[in-house]
């Protein structure tokens, strides 16, 4: 993998500090695509957009 390639898959650290202060319990029901969404999109599937809808601002 390229240097470049491997700077674009670098989380945003804000992102970063948000999943670890969600409950242990939340994280570990989401799956890859929902957590690669999480830390990486600015569009979010159905599913993650539900499951954190009482953690959002």
């Amino acid at each position: 993998m390229t240097e470049e390639k491997k700077q674009e898959r670098n989380p945003d650290p804000d992102r970063m500090e948000a999943l670890r202060n969600l409950p242990k319990e939340l994280v570990a029901r989401l799956n890859r695509e929902e957590l690669d969404a999480f830390l990486f999109s600015d569009i979010w599937p159905d599913s993650l957009a539900e499951k954190l809808r009482d953690y959002q601002i």
